[in-house]
């Protein structure tokens, strides 16, 4: 039975790929800039020693998570995830970073346990079909075989409290208040894997139990609801990014405009769609990750995070200015950048299967491209009085990921394009 604990598939393959990329890049990222966090006395040394520890056993909870055949122990991981990232966003001790991890904690905690009881349901409608087979009833692997024998008004009402649970995690509308906060008040690397990883991992756990819910249905339920909380997230993030005046705070709201993005095209389902989701959770790790980077520099060499303050990057640190207007770009989707090619898909698929939610997705991407761009613009290129700033030592991130992200954009590599296929069969594609 120990064996059957972990396994690797295609739809996880490509995750733990891009989870441990992305950590080692922002591992890259972090060691010079939390230095430069702890010499302007913003941090002491014992708490950049929690922060390095804590985000080893974050890395290791979201690699975990992803290889695991036990729905429980992904419930367990995602609460660890949880415990350890409160650490790292209450790290500068502020009141504003005090209050934006109690409000992580309790609502994510509140989420993670709605998980835990759908977990429970899943495993007491498991346990009719298996047996007291004690963990393997709730091996994915064991329940994906006898998804059409389970009990389907349990697991319906059991998709109810998962989509919720990890909702909350994955940053879904009306579930995402604990998002911008974390985000804003956190230190920047953790901006980067919050948005770059935890969010695809919350993503992978409500499709892996869609798979089993649907078989079990036979009903487009549990579709449709993600549809509707996709589109629901695409909607208020992209109103709500008029309202800000903080740089990662806008960024974090574009996050849950993405996650509503993936949300939806999965709940859209067949070949195409689902192609399209993992392309976009790809996509957008890499380019949310180089953004929080640039933003990072930018507002540790300017000494803020007020976008009104921010002004002529591009005379200033131009390499910051590139970075941070080129991963702007590639994030709103302008091609020839992957997320172009992923929200392509997703766009056309809609207008022919769901042609009613093609306006709404066109209308949330036009406000947030408007709010994005108009207030990047002016940050890179705007007038300054600043005088040239030395150039930042950890910027290679940057570019190495908005560099992958205009190939996916160009070109898929065949193996990569074959997990992609692989895994939107395995997930519910024809």
């Amino acid at each position: 039975m120990a064996h059957e604990q972990f396994f690797i598939d295609p739809f996880n393959v490509f995750l733990v790929t891009l989870t441990a990329f992305v950590g080692f890049t922002t591992s890259l990222f972090s060691r010079p800039y939390m230095r430069v966090e702890v010499a302007r006395g913003r941090l002491t040394p014992g708490r950049l020693r929690l922060f390095h520890s804590m985000y080893q056993l974050f890395m290791a909870t979201m690699l975990t998570a992803l290889t695991t055949n036990n729905l429980g122990l992904l419930w367990v991981m995602m609460e660890a995830a949880t415990l350890s990232t409160v650490l790292l966003v209450t790290l500068y001790r502020t009141p504003a970073a005090l209050e934006a991890g109690w409000k992580y904690f309790i609502l994510c905690g509140v989420g993670i346990a709605q998980a835990l009881f759908g977990t429970i349901l899943l495993y007491f409608a498991a346990e009719k079909v298996l047996g007291a087979a004690g963990v393997s009833a709730l091996l994915w692997t064991h329940l994906d075989a006898v998804k059409d024998e389970l009990e389907p008004v349990v697991l319906g009402l059991a998709f109810v409290f998962l989509l919720v649970g990890y909702g909350t995690k994955a940053g879904l509308a009306p579930l995402h208040n604990w998002l911008p906060d974390a985000h804003a008040e956190g230190p920047t690397p953790i901006s980067a894997v919050l948005s770059g990883l935890l969010l695809n991992v919350a993503i992978y756990a409500v499709v892996r139990c869609k798979v089993l819910v649907e078989g079990s249905l036979h009903s487009p339920l549990p579709s449709r609801m993600l549809m509707g909380f996709g589109l629901l997230s695409v909607v208020l993030a992209a109103f709500f990014l008029w309202r800000q005046r903080d740089i990662k705070r806008l960024f974090a709201y574009s996050s849950i405009e993405h996650m509503g993005i993936i949300a939806f095209a999965f709940g859209m389902g067949g070949a195409v769609a689902n192609f399209a989701a993992l392309l976009h959770m790809t996509v957008h790790s890499l380019t949310k990750s180089a953004i929080f980077f640039a933003v990072g520099h930018a507002a540790q060499k300017t000494g803020t995070q007020i976008m009104e303050r921010i002004r002529g990057l591009i005379t200033t640190s131009p390499t910051v200015g590139w970075g941070l207007m080129l991963g702007s770009l590639a994030i709103l989707g302008l091609p020839p950048f992957g997320v172009f090619a992923s929200e392509f898909l997703i766009l056309t698929t809609a207008m022919r299967e769901q042609p009613w939610a093609t306006p709404i997705l066109l209308a949330g991407l036009g406000v947030a491209f408007a709010a994005i761009f108009g207030r990047v613009q002016p940050m890179v290129f705007g007038e300054t009085t600043a005088k040239r700033l030395p150039h930042p030592p950890a910027l290679l991130p940057v570019f190495v990921h908005l560099a992958l992200v205009l190939m996916l954009g160009l070109f898929i590599p065949p193996w990569l394009a074959e997990w992609y296929r692989a895994a939107a069969h395995l997930i519910g594609g024809q």
